[in-house]
């Protein structure tokens, strides 16, 4: 394992959630790697998701909370753009094992790791207030 892996994992922390032995290799790659990485970089995507908002000229800030949750959930969802930055924010914390195991389902572990990030936005809702960028 090379320096840049471990010091990856080491700011990383370990797993989040449980890895049973009937867990699929799917799930174990998501609680290992995907949930650790996700939670590192989520004050960057709060400030992406913000940025994003900005730079779209949204209402968003005056959206319902209803609203506001229907939004993020488009905005990663349908913006192909903004979907892969996202993506890479977390792939570059991927150690090369882990960037390996990624690519042999990329399409499974894009949809896990989407569907996760959109919830740790929509659970912060409350925070995503109008920032001066």
């Amino acid at each position: 394992m090379n320096q840049r892996d471990k010091a990856l994992l080491e700011i990383r922390g370990g797993t989040i959630g449980e890895i049973m032995e009937q867990s699929s290799q799917e799930e174990k790659f998501q609680n290992k790697t995907l949930r650790p990485v996700l939670k590192l970089q989520n004050d960057l995507f709060i400030e992406s998701f913000l940025n994003y908002v900005n730079k779209h000229k949204t209402d968003f800030y005056s959206l319902s909370t209803e609203k506001k949750l229907l939004f993020i959930e488009n905005a990663i969802q349908k913006d192909i753009k903004f979907r892969n930055a996202l993506k890479g924010m977390v792939i570059s914390m991927f150690t090369i094992d882990e960037f390996r195991e990624y690519i042999t389902n990329s399409s499974n572990l894009n949809k896990r790791m989407m569907n996760i990030l959109i919830e740790r936005l929509k659970d912060q809702v409350q925070i995503l207030v109008k920032s001066e960028i």
